[in-house]
């Protein structure tokens, strides 16, 4: 006897939360393990945020807020749509939620229905396609090739919609790759959606602050607005303020479908935390210097990063325009022997070598649907990314 429903036989644990449990019980044991795997800025949330849910807490703001986000977060989202992405929302188009993946679980919870399709750009967040099973959906991967820059064309759409597709998901800047979508292609890709009038749009703008070399970050819904009444805009503080521990996501779209996620999540978490939410109101609304200082910082890694990887024979790392990540194309190494006389087969392979032999944790490239690649977060010190990238590279050069 199983007490486990048949649909968790579908879906894994985390691939990132996996690397890097592996690579905290290696620590517990003493062993020194460069943990590469989680993206988490390394930055403490800015002063006045923490002061504001100090605040908070002093005045008595803990207790239940309304379902789908205190009044003053809806506001101060609104408020952020309009400065930042040139969108209005009612507080009825908005939700605040536990997180942005909570946002997305929610919208899918409230949307789909058995075998009802979501298409996936791949290479993806990790989570998509297995939210997506969980709640009886199909996720349909549109492997999205290194020469096109990691980045779903109107061909490939096209060709992946079908009668049953219910959702894309968009995810930019990406994770794992940072792929960033111009105006231009995302007005492309909008016409191929115009003509699917059934179908829905998510996208995951969680990154839209780390941004390099100038880009201009735009919104999906800015660059489609024809395509507003089913589009959902997914955000949150976590990775722009450094408050991946405060767990405040929220989402904004259409009415009706708004109402839905408000009541799942009602029946579910229901508010979420409303200290966090004042802290979030402060991010939003407060001072954004520290948030240009933490995109420095991310450029300046990138750099470095992209420098580090492309010394070493047998991995490739093209420049990516955003997020906190670097996607390494491993095909140079795969079919080369360990000392151990083990032959490295694919990607998963190649990050197991990695964390036995150079002590670093990497998430494989079949975790985000394309391979052979593995990732690295980037967010986390030039002496830690030194030293791990010297320690991948000392154990590259003993494979035959």
């Amino acid at each position: 006897m199983t007490m486990l429903a048949k649909r968790m036989a579908v879906v894994k644990p985390s691939p990132s939360m996996a690397v890097s449990q592996a690579a905290k019980a290696l620590v517990a044991q003493g062993i020194d393990v460069a943990d590469l795997g989680l993206g988490e800025p390394d930055f403490d949330t800015p002063a006045h945020i923490i002061e504001a849910a100090h605040q908070a807490a002093l005045s008595g703001d803990t207790r239940y807020t309304a379902t789908g986000g205190a009044p003053a977060t809806k506001a101060a989202v609104a408020e952020k749509f309009q400065r930042e992405n040139g969108l209005t929302f009612a507080a009825d188009e908005i939700v605040v939620a536990n997180g942005a993946k909570q946002i997305i679980f929610n919208a899918l919870m409230a949307t789909l229905e058995a075998g009802d399709e979501v298409i996936l750009a791949a290479p993806y967040f990790v989570s998509y396609p297995d939210m997506a099973l969980m709640l009886g959906g199909t996720p349909v991967v549109v492997e999205c090739s290194r020469a096109d820059g990691f980045k779903l064309t109107p061909a490939t759409l096209s060709a992946a919609i079908t009668p049953k597709s219910k959702w894309l998901i968009l995810n930019m800047p990406g994770n794992p790759s940072g792929a960033v979508y111009s105006r231009d292609e995302l007005k492309a890709l909008g016409k191929v959606l115009a003509a699917h009038p059934d179908l829905l749009i998510l996208s995951d703008e969680i990154y839209e602050h780390i941004l390099f070399d100038g880009l201009d970050f735009v919104s999906f819904g800015n660059a489609c607005p024809d395509l507003r009444n089913r589009t959902l805009i997914v955000n949150g503080v976590a990775k722009a303020y450094a408050m991946t521990g405060w767990r405040i996501g929220y989402g904004a779209g259409p009415a009706e479908l708004i109402k839905g996620m408000t009541t799942v999540q009602s029946q579910s978490t229901t508010n979420a935390c409303s200290i966090a939410q004042a802290a979030t109101v402060a991010a939003l609304t407060g001072p954004q210097e520290e948030v240009a200082q933490f995109r420095a910082a991310f450029e300046r890694r990138r750099d470095l990063v992209v420098q580090l990887v492309n010394a070493i024979d047998g991995l490739e790392l093209d420049r990516p325009d955003g997020a906190f990540y670097a996607y390494i194309d491993c095909a140079g190494i795969i079919g080369k022997t360990t000392t151990d006389g083990l032959t490295l087969t694919n990607d998963a392979d190649v990050t197991q070598f990695l964390l036995d032999q150079a002590r670093v944790a990497a998430v494989p490239g079949s975790a985000y649907g394309l391979s052979p690649f593995f990732r690295l977060s980037t967010a986390t010190s030039d002496e830690v990314l030194r030293a791990a990238i010297s320690r991948i590279r000392n154990a590259v050069a003993t494979l035959r």
